[in-house]
Formats: structure tokens, sequence, C-alpha cells
């Protein structure tokens, strides 16, 4: 199984969202440095790659190479693997891809957009102890997922508000239950 950091995984499911599966723009919170190194990362382990952008059609730039032109990142089909994302061309022997190349790229970013909200994080994180503890037919409270991951409150409420709702696009829904307290839930996968 292929370990990802959870910058590196947001990267990825947000450009499986994404026509052509453009991994741009970065989250927000990931900026200068820190950003160059992240997906340094990823070019490097084969996760992204580097292709023209269409300027022309507003592509969002990565870099801008000394001739005028600019570059953009696109998740390749080992990134997608990587999050759980397979592609038709992932499976064809070498060089069997290299015409209908094409045409799957076009129908894929229809499923991958659904993909990523149904798919389940990597076993053991502390994400995937969230969503599973959210879907659970009782939900949970703030406390029970405080125990369980061992963060503080504003953490809890952070990774619901950000990494579910904002970033994921996962509905959290709450409501007041009698002797419990507010309980969270996300719908059933």
């Amino acid at each position: 199984m292929t370990k990802l950091s959870d910058t590196q995984a947001l990267i990825l499911s947000a450009a499986a969202q994404r026509p052509e599966h453009i991994a741009l723009p970065l989250p927000e919170s990931l900026r200068g440095g820190a950003a160059a190194k992240v997906v340094g990362a990823m070019l490097a382990k084969g996760y992204l790659e580097e292709v023209d952008a269409d300027m022309r059609n507003g592509e969002p730039v990565w870099r801008e190479t000394g001739d005028g032109h600019g570059v953009t990142l696109v998740a390749t089909d080992a990134g997608l693997a990587a999050i759980g994302i397979e592609t038709e061309g992932a499976d064809a022997p070498a060089g069997a891809n290299e015409a209908p190349i094409e045409e799957p790229a076009t129908d894929t970013p229809t499923e991958a957009a659904a993909a990523p909200k149904t798919r389940t994080p990597r076993e053991g994180t502390k994400q995937a102890t969230l969503i599973a503890m959210l879907r659970a037919p009782d939900g949970a409270t703030i406390e029970e997922i405080m125990a369980a991951t061992g963060w503080q409150s504003h953490t809890v409420r952070g990774a619901m508000a950000g990494a579910l709702k904002k970033k994921l696009g996962l509905e959290v829904t709450s409501e007041k239950v009698e002797d419990r307290g507010r309980v969270y839930k996300l719908p059933a996968a």
C-alpha cells in the first residue's frame, strides 16, 4: 500500500475531481517552499506530472518556463491509484494505452468525481477513524472523537469543517440527542 501524507492525499483527491485531473489550485494552506517541497516529492514519485498549461482556456499555472509558456500539474494514473482510484489505462499492457489515452480521460472525470467522496481513506489514520465514527449509525460526539483520536476539541471541529466539509465535500450533520449532547454524522458510504 502506498503511504501518502494527508496533504498529498488531499491534492490527489482534489485533482481526481477536476477535469483532466489538474492538481491546481493547491490547498490554500500550502504555499511557497512547502508547496515546492510537496510537489517536488510527488513529481519524483510519479504521482504528478508537469504538462504545458493551456493558458488561453485559463488553466492554472504551476510555474512559467523561460519562453513565456506555463506549466500545470496533472495527477498521473499512479497518483490516482495511490488514493484508490483505478483508471482504465492503468491495467493495460505497456504501449497498449498510447492511442486510446484521450478517450478514458474524457470519461473518467465523472467517475472520479464521485469516487473520492465515497472512498475510504488509508486504514489506521486519524481521518479514517473520524470518518468511520461519523458514518456509524449513532454518529459521534466531540468527546468520543477526542477519546478515539487523541485530538483536542478544536482540532476535531477543524477537521470536520476543513478536511471533511471543504476539502472532501462530505456533508456533516449534527443534532442534539438527549443524554448524549450534540451528535455529528455523515451519510453512510
